[in-house]
């Protein structure tokens, strides 16, 4: 089953700890067999396309079985325990629309 996760991120972290851990948070995403399909970064944008291109959290498209797997994942993500997340909310998602298609 199909979920969307939004992360924010957490204003007061400490910059060094994402440069420090992405590259065990990307060895983590892409041993979890499938179940992350999409996964990346989320940057303020405004009406006409500006921003001040800073990040403001993350979204990952996840296949797994139920809530508590999503939940799951997103606890095993070496980013989890380090306070980078002002919060997470993990979404059932129903796919309606795909590469212009009607699913």
């Amino acid at each position: 089953m199909p979920y969307l996760i939004l992360f924010e991120d957490n204003p007061e972290a400490d910059p060094a700890i994402r440069n420090r851990l992405m590259p065990d948070h990307l060895a983590f995403l892409a041993a979890q067999d499938g179940a992350v399909i999409d996964a990346g970064p989320l940057f303020a944008a405004d009406v006409d396309g500006a921003g001040d291109g800073a990040g403001r959290g993350g979204a990952w498209v996840v296949d797994v079985p139920d809530a508590k797997a999503a939940h799951a994942l997103v606890r095993a993500d070496p980013f989890w325990p380090t306070g980078l997340r002002a919060r997470v909310t993990v979404l059932d998602w129903r796919q309606v629309f795909r590469a212009g298609r009607v699913v």
